[in-house]
């Protein structure tokens, strides 16, 4: 993209990447800590995922940082390699392997995510995001921000009645306020086309100042410090430096390290591949995204950030939902979310933390509202089972499970039902048809592979003798050998014996090597004597 483009596009982008910004600060902080990692690393994956990744990715919506889904593998590894500079020197190894995936072209294994699937994890991510932003909008916030998981020690309903007892009435104003800002933003035209003005910076004012109220008045209702966004202030430029975290290069020689590295490697572009194809389908204009470009702008992306220090990142749903409700139409969205992370980040810390949790949690609320909302659910209703009961499991198995885990069993439930209809397509008839026709005819589909075998078997098995049948292939263009066998055993041996009259059309005599034949001839006719 040129840079004039780039530049053009400021207008319409900025107020995006604005939602995006104030969305991503909480969430990368949160991210970190509950990875065991300095909360600046969290940060520098952000601006790493907005500038760099931004960037060179040619996705007009998605927008990367660091992702829940790693988290477990991120504490995980920290503690078994015994530092996190050993941990940053996996990040690389991960990176270069994401770079080498998009060369070899792996990002085509987007191409067979099916769309009920997708829109169901979309779906399923707007559930989890309510209900686990619901505590941080009434002031309880024992859960980090970014978490993804509901049933991290089974089914714990422990968290939600625990939340009950610690309600904070001024978290509940601020969001009650935000969330009424953020819908009139949405609703009310003259508002609407203040696009230089987002409502989501409108409402974090709003908090900022409604709590700053309370604060001056020594209110109840004031809302402390462990409520609102908490990043490191560093007093001089020694104390910056001593935040950020060099890479160990000795871990190079570690088998661990290149274990934990590949593990992150195909566990984080997995999670980008889904995310793209979901951010794809979030596009208002549905441009496509090239994936293996993707992966290479995500393996760069995790080589520069764990250099400097910042923990691996993936394009992430969450993220990228916020960027395209907010009206992003291209990817300079992403990266001005990025230049905010580091420019505020860098000079007004103090003022950013003083935004309060509770505010961040009414947009993020409403974001998942839009990916989760009633209309997606009646949609795929109205398409039938075949489309609904694939959304509707892997939203529950998301929802349930985590996102890998419920995106698996989407497509495990989606294959099943193109099996079954493959199979049922090649051609199948009950007994009580075939009891009540006086002729049959059994027309093949265009393709019979050895998934119809057991429907077309089933169908002649239940002709009965002294029958009238016709299999017509005029229309196949490829019959797998094992049902050409079944079906000449069919007509040359069962039909004699029970007196059934077959014609065979548009089979060739060869069947080891199948063609659809355009002269349609006969390769077996037996006929009944009449």
């Amino acid at each position: 993209m040129k840079k004039t483009s780039l530049l053009g596009g400021i207008k319409e982008n900025f107020p995006s990447g604005l939602v995006v910004f104030l969305v991503a600060l909480p969430l990368c902080l949160g991210i970190a800590l509950a990875s065991g990692a300095p909360p600046l690393s969290g940060v520098i994956a952000g601006i790493v995922g907005g500038l760099v990744v931004g960037f060179i990715s040619n996705s007009n919506i998605s927008v990367s940082g660091p992702a829940a889904g790693l988290t477990a593998i991120v504490l995980t590894a920290i503690t078994d390699l015994g530092a996190f500079e050993l941990f940053l020197c996996a990040g690389i190894i991960a990176g270069l392997i994401q770079l080498i995936l998009g060369f070899v072209r792996a990002g085509s294994i987007s191409n067979y995510f099916p769309n009920n699937v997708i829109e169901g994890m979309l779906a399923a991510i707007g559930i989890i995001i309510i209900l686990k932003q619901i505590p941080h909008a009434m002031g309880f916030d024992k859960d980090y921000e970014g978490n993804q998981s509901l049933f991290e020690n089974g089914f714990n309903f422990g968290y939600f009645t625990e939340l009950f007892g610690a309600i904070h009435p001024g978290a509940i104003i601020v969001t009650l306020v935000s969330v009424a800002i953020l819908i009139a933003w949405d609703k009310i035209p003259a508002l609407k086309r203040m696009k230089m003005l987002p409502g989501a910076l409108v409402a974090v004012v709003a908090g900022i100042l409604l709590n700053e109220a309370f604060k001056l008045s020594g209110s109840s209702l004031a809302i402390s410090s462990q409520h609102l966004v908490s990043l490191p202030v560093p007093q001089s430029l020694d104390d910056f430096k001593n935040l950020v975290t060099m890479p160990d290069f000795g871990g190079l020689t570690n088998p661990k390290v290149w274990i934990v590295g590949a593990t992150i490697a195909i566990v984080a572009s997995i999670e980008t591949l889904l995310c793209i194809e979901a951010s794809d389908r979030l596009d208002k204009q549905r441009r496509i995204t090239d994936t293996n470009l993707e992966l290479k702008a995500q393996g760069i992306g995790n080589l520069i950030s764990s250099f400097i220090g910042g923990l691996p990142m993936t394009s992430v749903v969450v993220r990228s939902s916020a960027n395209a409700n907010a009206g992003a139409t291209s990817k300079l969205s992403a990266m001005i979310h990025g230049v905010l992370l580091l420019v505020c980040v860098l000079t007004i810390p103090f003022i950013l933390n003083l935004i309060p949790l509770a505010t961040l949690a009414a947009v993020l609320i409403l974001v998942g509202y839009k990916l989760a909302k009633p209309a997606t659910f009646k949609h795929f209703w109205h398409l039938g089972k075949f489309q609904f009961i694939p959304f509707v499991a892997t939203v529950v198995a998301v929802v349930a499970t985590d996102l890998l885990k419920g995106v698996g069993i989407g497509l495990a439930i989606s294959v099943f039902y193109i099996l079954q209809g493959n199979m049922k397509r090649a051609y199948y008839l009950s007994r009580e048809k075939l009891n009540n026709a006086d002729g049959i005819n059994i027309k093949l589909a265009e393709e019979v592979s050895f998934l119809n075998k057991a429907a077309i078997k089933k169908t002649l098995k239940n002709i009965k003798s002294n029958s009238s049948v016709t299999i017509d292939a005029r229309g196949t263009s490829y019959i797998a050998t094992d049902v050409l066998e079944m079906i000449q055993d069919f007509a040359n041996i069962r039909a004699k014996e029970e007196d059934i009259d077959v014609e065979l059309l548009g089979f060739k005599t060869s069947y080891t090597d199948y063609e659809r034949d355009e002269d349609s001839h006969i390769l077996i006719t037996h006929r009944r004597a009449m």
